[in-house]
């Protein structure tokens, strides 16, 4: 008898093909600007906030030309701009703010791990927003970013994000940010992006909880081994958005440059301690996750092992009555039992009270 059980296949399942973090297309050249994503023919759009402690103008605009004016101004500017298939947009402003060539294509190549570069007059820095749909689908979404000594550029790949707050901040004039530099307009790019970070943690918990809770309940569906492989993917790719940003935001700690003021510096040490606490979350989420696995074949070994049991008590009560049966089937002419008047009423009687002392023995041993 098979006894190995399977775990259940989904029928019409796309099989998905994972690309290399980072790995460039074949045969290109070095700084050459060639758009690396899924989202193809987005209009690009500039969002330019220009301020300071007491000047306050934003404008929308689908033409890089209208951000160059802001280059020189004597306030914070920061353009943002959705949308990264239009290579010939981004290689003008590019060319305009005279980023590096690598720069340019680092930041249309949406696959590129977090990082940060420092060049003269300016850092790169590279992260992953990370954020849950309407549908609970997870989305990991490219953001590049570039600080200068008065302004700061995003890249994102479309619109949406989670710097809405951030706006928020500097057209009401709230906090720190309309009093403060570029520096800290990048410090509170990024820590609104790792303060996202915990939402997806708590959306990432309530997911594990969901399976731990069928597991427990023993209300298992024929598609929850791809619920938990869907659910590995999902801590793989924001572990390695988290653990590499852990990484860029010491660095960006300890950076020496003059484009970091020393108060921003005691913020961004602020960030990195939120970062680090988000890491060892990651971490614990991932031990839990492999776990679910090794559960849901705990609880697939366990319902085995009834039904084994069940088989097993069944076969050990039917083994002395087939015994009994098996003597006065027999053809043999000299069987005493078989010429008494009320002999097969005394067999069954037999047998009924070896049924009964089997059950009530198993009973005994706890084994019903």
């Amino acid at each position: 008898m098979n006894l190995y059980m399977a775990p259940p296949k989904r029928k019409n399942r796309k099989k998905k093909i994972f690309k290399i973090p980072g790995r460039k297309a074949q045969n290109q050249i070095p700084g050459q600007v060639t758009y690396q994503g899924k989202k193809q023919k987005l209009v690009t759009k500039l969002e330019i906030i220009d301020y300071s402690n007491r000047h306050y103008s934003q404008v929308a605009s689908e033409k890089i030309a209208d951000a160059f004016k802001f280059k020189d101004t004597e306030h914070v500017t920061w353009i943002n701009i959705d949308g990264l298939s239009n290579t010939a947009q981004i290689e003008e402003l590019g060319d305009y703010f005279k980023l590096h060539p690598l720069i340019q294509e680092d930041i249309v190549t949406t696959t590129q791990r977090p990082k940060i570069d420092e060049y003269t007059d300016y850092l790169f820095i590279v992260f992953k927003m990370l954020h849950y749909n309407d549908n609970a689908e997870f989305i990991n979404e490219h953001v590049s970013m570039v600080l200068g000594k008065d302004y700061v550029l995003t890249f994102q790949e479309s619109d949406g994000d989670v710097f809405g707050g951030v706006r928020e901040r500097i057209e009401n004039d709230k906090g720190r940010i309309r009093n403060s530099g570029a520096d800290y307009l990048m410090f509170a790019l990024l820590d609104a992006v790792v303060d996202n970070y915990f939402a997806v943690m708590e959306t990432l918990s309530d997911k594990i909880e969901v399976l731990e809770d069928q597991l427990f309940n023993d209300d298992i569906n024929n598609d929850i081994t791809h619920d938990i492989q869907d659910l590995k993917k999902e801590v793989l790719k924001i572990r390695k958005a988290i653990v590499p940003l852990r990484e860029v935001i010491n660095r960006l700690e300890k950076i020496d440059t003059g484009l970091i003021d020393d108060k921003t510096t005691t913020y961004i040490r602020d960030l990195y301690d939120h970062i680090v606490q988000v890491s060892e979350n990651v971490d614990l989420y991932r031990e839990m996750v492999w776990g679910l696995m090794d559960m849901y074949m705990s609880t697939i070994s366990n319902k085995m092992n009834e039904v084994m049991k069940v088989l097993t008590i069944m076969a050990s009560i039917f083994i002395p009555l087939t015994f009994m049966a098996g003597i006065y089937g027999m053809n043999f002419e000299n069987i005493p039992e078989l010429q008494m008047k009320y002999g097969y009423y005394y067999l069954w009687g037999l047998m009924i009270l070896v049924f009964l002392g089997m059950l009530w023995y198993f009973k005994r041993k706890k084994w019903l």
